[in-house]
């Protein structure tokens, strides 16, 4: 319990404001936070804009710059988080790091390689419901994949709430929902 190394990926809107919100509150709470920025200063004001700016950059160089802002902190035993996009990013990384201390998905899950394995990984993951962008059958079947690679999962659903509903600057934002997220969420910092 204390003290937590976190690296906290961004959604496909970029590094924006509400991300160095989030980071802020984690700090708050008496955690360290890095916030990598992947697509190297540029924001958007539109899920298309910024699914295209991802698409154009590639998955092998967002996660390649990924890597290269966690390698330096992997010792330690990082914490991976993300929203998202980012959240798909953390998951991935989380999976290919033996030293990580737990996975804080926000909003969003990846794939998840056949052979991943881990340790009784702790992963809290907290998503709309329904979610446009991940589905019950999905969500159901990445649930069970998870914890096949050994992880320790928790999931928590907010009926009604819009797909980025912790992002006050969204039209999905959901203050009850987002507050709640953020008490579980930090309960679950505490616990690691």
């Amino acid at each position: 319990m204390g003290l937590m190394n976190i690296m906290l990926f961004h959604s496909t809107y970029g590094l924006t404001p509400a991300v160095h919100a989030a980071a802020a509150r984690l700090r708050d709470a008496g955690h360290e936070v890095r916030v990598p920025d992947l697509f190297e200063g540029h924001t958007f004001d539109t899920v298309e804009e910024g699914m295209a700016h991802k698409d154009a950059v590639g998955k092998d160089e967002l996660l390649k710059r990924a890597v290269l802002a966690s390698a330096p902190y992997s010792d330690q035993g990082l914490v991976y988080a993300g929203f998202s996009l980012g959240a798909a990013t953390a998951q991935t990384l989380a999976l290919g790091d033996a030293k990580a201390r737990g996975l804080l998905l926000f909003h969003g899950t990846s794939d998840i390689a056949e052979n991943a394995s881990v340790d009784e990984l702790p992963v809290q993951l907290h998503v709309a419901d329904p979610d446009p962008f991940e589905s019950h059958d999905w969500l159901n079947s990445w649930y069970l994949q998870m914890r096949r690679t050994g992880a320790d999962v928790e999931i928590y659903r907010y009926p009604g709430a819009g797909h980025l509903f912790t992002d006050p600057d969204r039209h999905d934002y959901d203050q009850a929902a987002a507050e709640q997220t953020w008490k579980v969420a930090l309960g679950f910092l505490a616990t690691l």
